[in-house]
This record gives C-alpha cells, sequence and structure tokens, in this order.
C-alpha cells in the first residue's frame, strides 16, 4: 500500500518552524528560565536575552527598540494600535477597506459602534483594488482619522503601496495602522522612509512560533496599553513576557532577512511553476483578486478559482485533505467553516465556482506541486 504523502500548502495560514528557530528557543525552557522582571542572575540574564531580541526585532525594521511591544501575536497588535490610537488622539473617523482581516475589520466596527465614530469603507474592485483618489476624498475632512489597510491580503494576495498611502496620511494628518502580518519577514521594510504609526507582526507567518507578535508605534505618537495590571514591556503590556516564543520570533525574522531575496525568487518560482501547471490540467480555471499577477500580490499566495463541477460544493478541499494535501478556501480564521469568505464575497466572487488558496514556503518543493496538480486533474477529470 502507497505511503499517503503530507504536503502543506497553507502557508498564509501558519508556517513550519524553522529547525534554527527550535534550537534557538530550547534553552529558555531550560536552562534559562528566569522571570525577566526579577532583579536576580536568572532574571537579569533572561531580561538581556529579551532586550537583545527587541534590539534585533528594530533592527530590522531601522526603528529604536523602544517602538517594540511584543504581543501574543497579530490580532492583539492590531487591536492595541486600534484602540490605542482612538483613545490617544480622539479618533473621530476611521477610513479601512471591506477586504481587511477580522482582527481590523471586526474591531473598527466595534470600535465605530460603542465610540460613535464614522466608518467609511473604501470601495474595491473586482480584482480587490483600492481607489487612492477615494481614499484623498475620505481623507479631506478636517476631523481626527485614523486610516487601517492591510500591506498583503492573506487570502487574494493584493500588495497595497505603503508609501503612497503613507504619503497621503501625513498630507492630511492622519493616524496609519497597516496590518503587515502577511508581509513581515519576506519583504523588506524601511520605516525610516514610511510615515506610518503602527504595525502589526505575528512569528508563526515567518517560520517562527505561534503565540507570540510584535507591535510597533512610532515614538512621536504613542499609545496607551491595552493590557494593564504590570510594567512589562516599558508599561505598554502588563504581563510575564514568552520569552522562549520571543526568542524564536527574532531568530526566525533573523533568518528571513538574511535570506530574504533568495526565499522570495525561491516560493515565486514555485507559484509561478503551480500556475502554469494548473493552467494546463484545468481548462477554465482563473485567479481571485490580484493574485495571479506575480508583481502585484504576494509570491506567497495563489487563490485558484475553478470551474463549475460536482467538487463545487464545499468537497474540494475535504478531498484534497483525503489526498494528504493541505490548502484553505479563504482565511484561517475560520477554517473548518463554512461561512463564506468575505474577501471573495466583496469582489463579487462566482458562488458557484470552488475557490482554493494555495499558500508557499521555502520549504515546499516541485515535486509536491506535482502530485497536488495530478491529484487535482483527477478530481476535475
Amino acid at each position: 500500500m502507497p505511503i499517503q504523502p503530507s504536503i502543506y500548502l497553507d502557508n498564509a495560514a501558519t508556517t513550519p518552524m524553522d529547525e534554527r528557530v527550535l534550537e534557538a528557543m530550547l534553552p529558555f525552557f531550560t536552562s534559562h528560565f528566569g522571570n525577566p522582571s526579577s532583579v536576580h542572575s536568572h532574571g537579569r540574564n533572561a531580561r538581556v536575552a529579551l532586550e537583545k531580541a527587541r534590539k534585533k526585532v528594530a533592527g530590522l525594521l531601522h526603528v529604536s527598540p523602544g517602538e517594540i511591544t511584543f504581543t501574543s501575536g497579530g490580532t492583539e497588535a492590531d487591536n492595541t494600535a486600534i484602540w490605542g490610537a482612538i483613545a490617544a488622539y480622539d479618533i473621530q473617523h476611521i477610513i479601512t477597506s471591506p477586504l481587511e482581516h477580522h482582527a481590523v475589520l471586526h474591531v473598527v466596527e466595534q470600535a465605530a459602534k460603542s465610540n460613535n465614530i464614522k466608518l467609511s469603507l473604501l470601495k474595491v474592485d473586482a480584482q480587490g483594488s483600492i481607489d487612492l483618489n477615494e481614499l484623498e476624498k475620505l481623507l479631506d475632512q478636517k476631523v481626527s482619522t485614523m486610516v487601517s489597510l492591510m500591506h498583503g491580503n492573506n487570502e487574494i494576495g493584493n500588495i497595497l503601496d505603503l508609501k503612497a498611502i503613507s504619503d497621503l496620511c501625513q498630507q492630511y494628518s492622519a493616524y496609519f495602522h497597516s496590518d503587515t502580518v502577511q508581509t513581515i519577514g519576506h519583504y523588506p521594510l524601511d520605516l525610516q522612509q514610511l510615515s506610518v504609526h503602527a504595525i502589526a507582526g505575528s512569528a508563526h507567518k515567518f517560520h517562527g512560533p505561534k503565540g507570540v507578535g510584535f507591535l510597533y508605534t512610532n515614538k512621536n505618537k504613542k499609545i496607551p496599553p491595552m493590557i494593564g495590571g504590570g510594567s512589562q514591556e516599558r508599561n505598554m503590556r502588563g504581563g510575564t513576557e514568552n520569552i522562549a516564543a520571543i526568542i524564536g520570533m527574532a531568530q526566525a525574522l533573523e533568518i528571513a532577512g538574511q535570506n530574504q531575496e533568495h526565499h522570495r525568487k525561491e516560493v515565486e518560482a514555485l507559484k509561478q511553476y503551480f500556475k502554469e501547471k494548473i493552467k494546463a490540467a484545468i481548462p477554465g480555471v482563473s485567479f481571485n483578486g490580484l493574485s495571479g499577477n506575480l508583481s502585484k500580490s504576494l509570491y506567497t499566495v495563489l487563490n485558484v478559482s475553478f470551474p463549475p463541477s460536482d467538487n463545487n460544493q464545499g468537497m474540494l478541499l475535504f478531498q484534497l485533505d483525503l489526498a494528504g494535501i493541505s490548502a484553505s478556501g479563504g482565511s484561517a480564521c475560520s477554517s473548518g467553516a463554512r461561512l463564506g469568505s468575505h474577501v471573495l464575497q466583496e469582489i463579487g466572487a462566482d458562488p458557484s465556482r470552488e475557490n482554493v488558496r494555495f499558500s508557499f514556503s521555502r520549504f515546499n518543493t516541485r515535486e509536491e506541486i506535482d502530485y497536488t496538480i495530478n491529484k487535482l486533474r483527477e478530481l476535475y477529470a
């Protein structure tokens, strides 16, 4: 009986952890277990390691260590940035898009309702692109405004022009927050060149551990903490820091930074290979958003729209899983639930077509893609 393969093509949901990251973390589960808030040697050693990790993350983003706050992940970072800006700057108007991750979209909807804030959702076209002219008109309203727009869309892969958005926000004195969870570690980000006030990162998106992330907040646009009860993280987040995970995240980000261009070319080639193979194997496939355009989308994400067939009743992901292939039907946060994708609904994706997000990493191979394409060809034969 043939051995069932295990092929992982859901890297936009989470990535496998690099062995070098685990190696860096292990001592902090055993010998270096001190609490960084303690004054004895065990605590001091942990504090030194914590601040080295903070300095490493800050250096890769070209910011000061004091602008980095460690969090439990991207969702907490997004929440802290949004609620903090509302409290600190008396935000009266929030501008975002209907394609944001729920870590932003649900939060701004709640904030608008509970704080009586005007909420504007930018229009998007059939490919998920926004109109900068509409954004500028909304910014020109002479009220305290926050803009929250993600850098890379987790479902359809569209990449936002952060420089153009940040320049507009600077021109109209708006607070600019960006969910950069899908791009941190994958694209170079020099925050000295951008007028962005807050961004979010999550380690498990760049081969680090789950349950840890960070928030960057510009030192000239400070916000209050969201979690009180302690003076940790320079009074920005109460609670004992997850030292082992923070060490792992810093190591993962350093590895990503050292090999970023090589990894991009490697993974982009896999995506292009998959795209060419799937088009040849199944006539009628198309690609949602800009994910099929390598120059305008995440090199890690390809969102495939399959032609109508008997598989288009939510069974395709199940059949792929049975074949040992892991992929996603939409946002990872609703994985396993047949609730539909708000992103695909907003861009008018055809509900009669099955949509699958395949997302790649440097741990994938062409052999895995060949196997996946062959299975899909069999299912659509």
